[in-house]
């Protein structure tokens, strides 16, 4: 049985907000119970022996034939022998669908909605036909689509579609400029002080000199000498931060939050900023780095990975090996020269470059990649993992200021 995107639980953020309620609940008596009218819209139509008979409000059987219209399309119902009914959604228009989920669902649930029908279902037309782009409420789900539809679009989809990218990018750079900021805010050189501001109270370093003061039978420490700190600002030198990032159909997030993170770290002071898109071919995007809304609306996912042909580009652009940070940023499936990633990656790490191999950065860091590549980049000193935006940032900003 396919998943729906509605919570049984009457203690969550709830899609279902039925007006009936149960014997006990407050509601009319003999109405039908809250929880089994959700349970009902969570299961589908083969659910229906959970109502006793009874029937669902009109609300409910709206927001029932809104998630068949998206569910009911699910090859696997046939499968399993599971439909009953109707074959298939009903010959409702996209654009109508998407107006009664606004009107029956909360945010949440229509954002993951929309989500399922452009990822699960590839049910395009939510991001190609204008009407329907005039009525959606940007979000990262439909950004991605966006990217991976853009090139079916005529041109007045398309200034469409770039106002939504528009909208969930600037969304997406104020919340990492936040993080940057506070990462970035922790290069500082700290060192004691006699200016004695509250903001700059040294705590640990208060507690530890006055342990000889506390009283065990009070509980308590008592403070004779304070301690602060200076927070000048430590001399940042020059770093260089490669951003190869791999536009494969897989990676479309990833290629998102490389976009705005390079346009977050683009300009911070002691940081040079590259960013670098591939399949098999390599594209060089750093002068659109500080738009990262053109920076998406050129970038073409699909194709062929060559990782190694990126990494050679990315040797090129280094100055001051010891003073760069290569992150690559792919699923590790190869399609090109196995041994020369390995090799190219062993020689920039021997020269003192720091090369992070990122299987993911999005805002889950939930990766999905070959693992056997990524252990043998790892066994030649680059480091594996997946990451935040936010946690990227974190990274850059220790080692440019350690």
């Amino acid at each position: 049985m396919t998943d729906r995107a509605v919570d049984p639980s009457p203690t969550h953020s709830e899609p279902i907000r039925a007006h009936a309620s149960g014997p006990g609940s407050g509601g009319p008596p003999g109405a039908l119970d809250p929880t089994l009218e959700r349970w009902r819209l969570v299961l589908g139509a083969p659910g229906s022996s959970c109502l006793g008979g009874q029937r669902m409000s009109a609300e409910a059987r709206a927001r029932d034939a809104a998630l068949d219209w998206l569910y009911g399309r699910d090859e696997d119902l046939d499968r399993r022998e599971i439909r009953t009914g109707e074959a298939g959604p009903s010959e409702v228009a996209t654009v109508d669908w998407l107006d009664e989920i606004n009107r029956l669902f909360p945010k949440e649930t229509i954002e993951r909605l929309q989500r399922d029908a452009v990822e699960r279902y590839e049910i395009f037309d939510v991001v190609t036909d204008p009407d329907v782009l005039r009525r959606v409420e940007p979000n990262p789900a439909l950004l991605r689509a966006v990217l991976r539809t853009k090139h079916l679009m005529n041109p007045e989809v398309l200034a469409l579609a770039r106002q939504l990218v528009e909208t969930v990018v600037r969304q997406l750079v104020e919340k990492l400029a936040t993080e940057v900021r506070q990462a970035f805010s922790g290069t500082r050189l700290r060192r004691p002080s006699q200016f004695k501001q509250a903001r700059n109270f040294d705590v640990t370093r208060t507690i530890r000199k006055n342990l000889g003061h506390y009283r065990p039978e009070e509980r308590r420490l008592f403070i004779e000498s304070p301690y602060f700190i200076s927070r000048a600002r430590r001399h940042l030198d020059q770093w260089q931060v490669v951003l190869l990032v791999d536009q494969s159909g897989s990676m479309t997030a990833s290629v998102i939050h490389s976009a705005v993170t390079a346009a977050c770290l683009w300009g911070l002071p002691g940081v040079r900023t590259h960013l670098v898109a591939f399949d098999t071919d390599v594209v060089d995007l750093t002068s659109d780095i500080d738009d990262p809304v053109e920076l998406l609306m050129k970038v073409q996912l699909g194709g062929g990975t060559d990782i190694a042909r990126a990494v050679h580009y990315a040797a090129q652009l280094i100055e001051q090996p010891r003073r760069c940070i290569v992150v690559l940023i792919t699923d590790f499936y190869e399609g090109g020269d196995d041994a020369g990633l390995v090799r190219i990656v062993r020689d920039l790490v021997s020269q003192g470059t720091r090369v992070l191999g990122l299987a993911a950065l999005d805002e889950q860091a939930n990766p999905s990649y070959d693992r056997e590549t990524a252990q043998r980049l790892a066994d030649v000193g680059a480091s594996v993992g997946a990451m935040t935006p936010g946690e990227l940032a974190n990274f850059v900003a220790e080692t440019v200021g350690g």
